[in-house]
């Protein structure tokens, strides 16, 4: 798979680099996409953020370096990026167990991270029904919140915003919605870079597409023209979203022609009745042609 081939000769470069200041606009481009899209690829098919990868990475090989010669540390510490002995030793402890004198008495058992690889795993087929759609500029209009990124049950600070909304707030926002996907939609964007580490926060919005001006009293979140991809999950929620979710990115797009640009993700809910076993979902996410 090309889109994989690629990716991998961007994860070579960052390999030769790792003593080195790494230029990801350089890693991107050899991985024939957009500085966005290969942070955004890296952490969903690796499970784990860019810099984060890096960061492990160097402390595995400072520990090569810190067994294999004499150098002083703060030259090693240096070597691999950072700025003073004591943040050097405060993370290799986090990750080692051990300061980086300590490393280096014979038999000290150390940590390795070991490089990545991407490779296409070939399992049963099941479909995927998307479509892509092109849309002018809109904004999003509705309650907004800077929230934690939690991956695995309900998010507490997320329901507590659905509560919040009573049946004057909807029938305002529903006035407003003029712009497909038309309802009550929920949108996520600005993450923080911990995402595939379950870390940090986002803003969320809960409110409607609409070009109309945003009242006072809500948020908005403006949206220029761009292309969407948008991908249907009917199934058991949320299982069924959220393994659609995870096949965007480790099977749509890697042998796709498009990369994900700078934007929020969109989800439509065709209804409250989130206990229907054929309850149906909508994922919007703003994608562009490959380089």
């Amino acid at each position: 798979m090309n889109s994989l081939e690629n990716m991998n000769k961007a994860l070579s470069y960052i390999e030769e680099n790792l003593t080195q200041e790494i230029d990801f606009k350089e890693a991107a481009k050899r991985a024939l996409c957009s500085e966005y899209h290969f942070k955004r690829m890296f952490s969903f098919l690796a499970g784990i953020s860019l810099s984060e990868y890096i960061r492990l990475r160097r402390l595995t090989l400072a520990a090569y370096e810190l067994q294999r010669n004499q150098l002083r540390i703060i030259d090693i510490a240096l070597n691999f990026g950072y700025s003073s002995p004591d943040a050097f030793a405060k993370a290799f402890q986090i990750f080692h167990g051990v300061t980086p004198s300590e490393s280096r008495i014979k038999g000290q058992s150390l940590k390795s991270y070991p490089r990545m690889s991407f490779q296409l795993t070939i399992k049963g087929g099941s479909e995927m029904i998307y479509r892509i759609e092109e849309k002018d500029s809109f904004r999003i209009v509705g309650l907004k919140k800077r929230v934690p990124i939690i991956f695995h049950g309900v998010n507490p600070e997320i329901a507590a915003m659905w509560a919040s909304l009573n049946e004057e707030l909807i029938t305002q926002l529903k006035q407003l919605s003029n712009v497909v996907p038309l309802g009550l939609i929920s949108a996520s964007a600005n993450f923080s870079e911990g995402r595939m580490e379950e870390q940090g926060e986002l803003d969320h919005y809960i409110g409607v597409a609409t070009t109309e001006e945003c009242p006072e009293s809500l948020s908005k979140l403006d949206i220029p023209a761009t292309s969407w991809a948008v991908f249907e999950a009917v199934g058991p929620f949320p299982a069924t979203l959220q393994q659609i979710w995870g096949r965007i990115y480790s099977e749509w797009f890697p042998s796709s022609d498009y990369e994900q640009v700078e934007g929020p993700e969109i989800l439509w809910n065709e209804s409250k009745d989130t206990t229907s076993p054929n309850f149906k979902s909508e994922i919007w996410i703003p994608v562009a042609k490959k380089l």
